[in-house]
Order: C-alpha cells, then structure tokens, then sequence
C-alpha cells in the first residue's frame, strides 16, 4: 500500500496498531486499511469497542479537568497514544494555563503527529518511550527538562495496562513510577475488564489483538485496584469509566456498556 506523508518510513503499514485501531474508533485519520480491517473485527466481537474507546477518552478528560482543580499543573501521560481532539495538553491549559505535559509513546505514528501538533508549545513535548520500561522515561532529558519532580505530578497510564501482561511485571513498573513522585501526585489508571464478559467475547478480543504488536490482557476490578497500591483512592473509586464522577447522571446509565475501569489515587505523605 502507498504509505502516507505523515508515516515515517520505519512502521510496518501491513502489521495494525493498537494505537491507530484506538485512534480509528474515536474517528481519526491517522490509521491504515489494516488498522481498520483489525477495528471492525474487534466490533465484530464486542460491538462495544467504539463506546469503549469514547467512554475512556470521557473519562480522561474529567480526570484532568479534576487534577487541575486539585492544584496540579504536572502531566506524565504514558501511553498517550495518537493526538485526537481533546488531549490532555488542551484540556489542562484550558483550565490552568501553567501547566506542562509530557506525552509518552512507543508508536512512531504517535509520537511523529503529537511532535507535529505540539510545535511551538513550549510547555508540552512527546518522547517515544514503553512503559514497560518506566527508569528510562524518568531519566530521558526531555522529560526531566519539562517535570519537577519534587513537585506533585500526575501520572496517566490511560487505556494502556490491558497490554502489559503479568510478565511484563506491571505493579513493578507502576511501583518504579510511584517512588519517584512527590507526596500530593495522582496516578490515573485505566484499562478494559473481563467483569461481566462472556468467555467467547473475551476469547475473540484476545484473538484479534493477536495480530497486533500488543496483546490484550483483561482484568477485573480487584486486580485494577491492586495497582493503587501506595495511592489513596479518590471518590468514587474504581468504577466503570462512565461511572467517574460523570458531567450528568444520565451519562452513567449503562455503564458496565464501557468495558473499561478506571479509577484516581493521589500520594499521601
């Protein structure tokens, strides 16, 4: 296939991504006939998916919103994934103009359109980084020069931990990046659960992830909570993303419908 002016020549464009998948259900551009092809299969299994992905993205914007009135103008988002309207750049400076952020990605589609949205914004840059390997986003310069952190800091790992598996030691990586922050930091979690999912829709999920780079790792609510630990939770809890401190009571309705949980802690000390 002819690759676009906005891949760079080192991404395999016949392989799909599961941040040009996410990017297409939020109706973005920036995806291949792969990526699409692997998308609708997904629907095809869990005619979710789309909802999914529009309840999480809800569901970060009304966590940022809540960080900077909570007084935090420090934003570590790893995972970021691709740029679509409301990033979390535009959401904390529309509320605090102070605030910096950093975004956080492996996928060089990600990282080469985020580098191209935030030109001249000197409080926001992206460097490609996997999570699962949380020392070298701590000491990588462009992070450093943007992040005090001796100062409180919000860390998201948004939509991102259902593709680390239990090998891949995620309360360690999340322990590595709780132990460098400031008591008065947050961390965001969220991730797709297996709570109140059929055995052959979590079965067909898993497979069509198996094309991708990134497998899918379901896990329930305890499990998700387990990954706070060292944070006290912010009310409501670990919910489904609709269910987090939502805009109205109607937008809650059905919530289980979203398939993600999530869920706010802040470091005490």
């Amino acid at each position: 296939m002819q690759r676009p002016d906005w891949a760079p020549e080192t991404i395999d464009v016949e392989r799909p991504s599961v941040a040009r998948m996410y990017d297409y259900y939020l109706g973005g551009s920036h995806n291949f006939a792969v990526d699409r092809a692997a998308a609708q299969a997904m629907v095809a299994a869990v005619p979710e998916a789309p909802l999914m992905a529009q309840a999480n993205r809800a569901f970060l914007r009304r966590a940022v919103q809540f960080l900077t009135e909570a007084g935090i103008r420090q934003f570590l988002d790893i995972g970021s994934g691709i740029p679509t309207v409301g990033n979390v750049h535009e959401i904390a400076q529309r509320h605090a103009p102070d605030s910096r952020v950093v975004y956080v990605d492996v996928d060089p589609v990600a990282v080469a359109h985020s580098r191209e949205i935030l030109a001249g914004n000197e409080s926001a840059t992206v460097v490609q980084e996997d999570l699962r390997n949380p020392e070298r986003i701590l000491a990588h310069p462009d992070v450093r020069a943007m992040i005090d952190f001796s100062q409180p800091v919000a860390v998201l790992v948004v939509a991102v931990l259902h593709f680390v598996g239990e090998h891949d030691r995620p309360a360690e990586v999340l322990g590595t990046l709780r132990a460098a922050l400031a008591p008065g930091s947050y961390l965001v979690l969220s991730q797709a659960s297996d709570d109140g999912r059929s055995e052959a829709e979590r079965a067909e999920a898993q497979k069509v992830y198996q094309r991708t780079d990134n497998p899918l790792w379901v896990r329930s609510r305890a499990e998700l909570t387990a990954f706070f630990d060292g944070f006290e939770l912010v009310e409501p809890g670990v919910v489904w993303v609709p269910q987090w401190r939502p805009e109205t009571p109607d937008s809650a309705e059905d919530a289980e419908r979203a398939v993600f949980l999530g869920g706010v802690g802040r470091l005490g000390g």
